[in-house]
């Protein structure tokens, strides 16, 4: 193998690949990045198993051959090297040394055989579809926060994704809250097709969708047991999780007795001010929602309570719909939701302070956040 490439182009591509390296695995190749020539071009790829992200760099091809490379020792030399070299890499014949030069800096690394290196699924069968990839990135931003990290309930780790003629829904819970996010896809699909796909296989996804211009397409095999995202110079293959995600349309309250409409960012900064003290108090901050007279606006007073730190309240306007209530929330939850709302209003919808509250972006109908209350001593 020999060809050359800007250092900083291969910085980039071993960035992308290098998201899907084992960090702990009893097959040490995993812990490699693959090198190989093709279509004039170099392609990297890296694999967990369950992950695989392949991507490929422009390159000056003089010699085809592949070979595998330690992830981290490669990555660590090239990103030490100037912006504006080229690197020139050279695999000489029956050898496992890649030698790499570039000006007045020169390494060599030895590696493992591209024969041993775990196979990629191809995957050409089944359903495909695909979609803009600006609506993806926005879909996967506003759910996938909410999956699972704990394995004890695997269906929980991943965001349930259901394709049903031109339209695609993402959900996802951790037994806490609950975010569903409903988008159009570019091309329609004929039968209807439900999925899980772990949340991290869709945020490493999201890293790539800010270069991506355009459509994306998606494919998912005949036996739903893989996801293939095609993007312009890279592909993510995944594992799907095996199981049934919970039927979350039936947690989503479909009445409220008090509404209140606020300004989100007022209402991140009273929430971030409030978590300075609910850090002592196990995270819980409490809200009283107050109607206005009538020529008054309403109010959202959040307050968080610990008992060695202390204190405070914070008042914001809102219009309320609806009578006084009371609710109690894990400020994490709320921060969370709060933090991926592009919209400059939001509703909080609640019922009892022992039943949860669902927030509504206002001026979308396409994303709704539930989150169960706390429960505390009024």
């Amino acid at each position: 193998m020999k060809l050359s490439c800007l250092q900083e182009n291969l910085s980039r591509g071993l960035g992308i690949v290098g998201r899907a390296v084992a960090t702990r695995s009893t097959l040490p190749i995993t812990q490699n990045i693959l090198l190989a020539t093709e279509q004039s071009r170099l392609k990297l790829a890296a694999t967990n198993l369950e992950m695989a992200i392949t991507c490929w760099v422009g390159a000056k091809v003089e010699q085809d051959g592949a070979i595998t490379i330690p992830a981290r020792l490669l990555t660590d030399f090239v990103n030490s090297l100037p912006s504006d070299l080229i690197i020139e890499a050279t695999l000489p014949p029956n050898s496992h040394t890649l030698e790499l030069k570039s000006g007045r800096f020169q390494a060599h690394i030895n590696g493992i055989d591209a024969d041993d290196f775990p196979p990629i699924p191809k995957i050409s069968d089944g359903m495909t579809t695909s979609i803009e990839a600006d609506a993806l990135r926005e879909g996967i931003a506003q759910v996938a926060f909410a999956a699972a990290t704990e394995e004890s309930r695997p269906v929980l780790t991943g965001v349930n994704t259901e394709f049903e003629g031109e339209q695609l829904n993402l959900a996802a819970a951790d037994g806490f809250r609950l975010a569903v996010h409903k988008m159009s896809l570019a091309s329609p699909i004929s039968e209807k097709t439900m999925v899980i796909i772990p949340a991290r296989t869709l945020n490493e996804l999201n890293r790539l969708l800010s270069e991506q211009e355009g459509p994306m397409e998606i494919t998912i095999n005949q036996q739903k047991s893989q996801v293939l995202f095609h993007l312009k110079n890279a592909e993510i293959v995944s594992q799907l999780i095996q199981g049934s995600f919970p039927n979350y349309s039936q947690v989503i309250p479909q009445s409220y007795t008090t509404r209140a409409v606020v300004d989100v960012s007022e209402f991140m900064r009273v929430t971030k001010m409030s978590s300075i003290f609910a850090r002592d108090a196990s995270g819980i901050i409490r809200l009283a929602i107050t109607p206005g007279a009538e020529m008054t606006p309403g109010k959202v007073t959040v307050t968080a309570q610990a008992e060695e730190v202390g204190g405070n309240v914070s008042e914001i306007d809102a219009l309320v719909d609806g009578e006084e209530a009371k609710i109690a929330f894990n400020v994490k939850y709320l921060s969370d939701v709060l933090n991926v709302l592009h919209q400059s209003q939001v509703a909080l919808e609640v019922t009892t302070p022992s039943s949860p509250g669902v927030i509504r972006p206002i001026g979308v109908d396409n994303y709704v956040h539930v989150v169960m209350p706390m429960f505390v001593q009024w």
